[in-house]
């Protein structure tokens, strides 16, 4: 399966931020802790290179922790400032203004050189489609200031918001780039939920992920929908089929057609549903 997906509304969103970008002082970058460089836009890395970064692994409670800290060390390597972060607990939330200050110590100290007392920091949120920006911007301000959706691309507005005396916010659209180099970030991000899954094959890409669950999350599936077909192979040491695994997921949870067969559309948004909500655990899909 291929996997594009490119709005008309994204080119003039990465137009607007180009502009705004020369207004800021930091980028804050929110990713998906569990695609950490599948959820970036290699856009926003050429945009903002004379820019301070932090990047915020967000959505961390969905991702393995001890991979978490492995992309920590990894973005700190890089030069970036990084928080792992569920913006809709709030966990994490407290470090944040820490790294924002830090983050700018050398423009605050450039500023107060020059006798600019109290300037806020100014700086814009920025991540792909669907990665948690509003819902942060929510939790970080602690109240309702940036619309959000749970469809990519609701956020289409321009809005500064006025954190406190120290920082000011830029909110962006999200914006994906127009063509995926490596097919397998496109899987990735349709895996998360960031492109429309109405231009997926469903059962394609629940296909994929059992074969990755297999693979790096041995047992995970069998656990959660107490699959027998697939733990009778495992002990005998065949791979399963991932459309037998489909199969026998529908036969577990009643997702069948008339005539008792199984509906594997169905099933495989079933799968894809409790992935992304960690229903099935604390899954990452890619490793620095």
């Amino acid at each position: 399966m291929q996997y594009q997906w490119y709005p008309g509304h994204m080119t003039k969103a990465k137009r607007m931020m180009q502009e705004d970008i020369k207004l800021i002082d930091l980028l804050i970058e929110l990713v998906d802790a569990r695609i950490p460089i599948s959820s970036r836009n290699p856009d926003i890395d050429s945009m903002g290179r004379q820019k301070a970064r932090l990047i915020l692994l967000n959505k961390a409670d969905l991702a393995d922790e001890a991979k978490n800290g492995l992309w920590e060390a990894y973005f700190k390597e890089q030069g970036c400032f990084v928080v792992s972060v569920n913006s809709r607990s709030g966990a994490g939330m407290k470090a944040i203004h820490g790294a924002v200050m830090e983050a700018c110590r050398e423009k605050i100290e450039r500023d107060r050189k020059r006798g600019i007392l109290n300037r806020p920091v100014r700086a814009m949120v920025v991540g792909i489609p669907n990665v948690g920006k509003s819902t942060f911007i929510n939790s970080f301000a602690g109240k309702a200031c940036a619309k959000t959706g749970n469809r990519p691309g609701v956020t289409r507005g321009k809005q500064w918001i006025r954190l406190n005396k120290n920082v000011e916010l830029l909110d962006t659209p999200g914006i994906l780039w127009p063509k995926f180099e490596d097919q397998r970030t496109g899987r990735n991000l349709a895996l998360i939920g960031s492109m429309n899954d109405e231009l997926l094959n469903l059962e394609e890409l629940a296909a994929e992920l059992i074969v990755f669950l297999e693979q790096d999350y041995p047992g995970v599936l069998t656990t959660k929908y107490g699959l027998t077909d697939s733990l009778q192979k495992k002990a005998s040491g065949e791979k399963s089929d991932p459309i037998a695994v489909l199969d026998e997921i529908a036969g577990k949870r009643g997702c069948l057609q008339k005539g008792g067969e199984a509906d594997h559309q169905k099933a495989a948004q079933l799968l894809l549903d409790d992935f992304r909500n960690g229903r099935i655990g604390r899954i990452t899909l890619e490793l620095p």
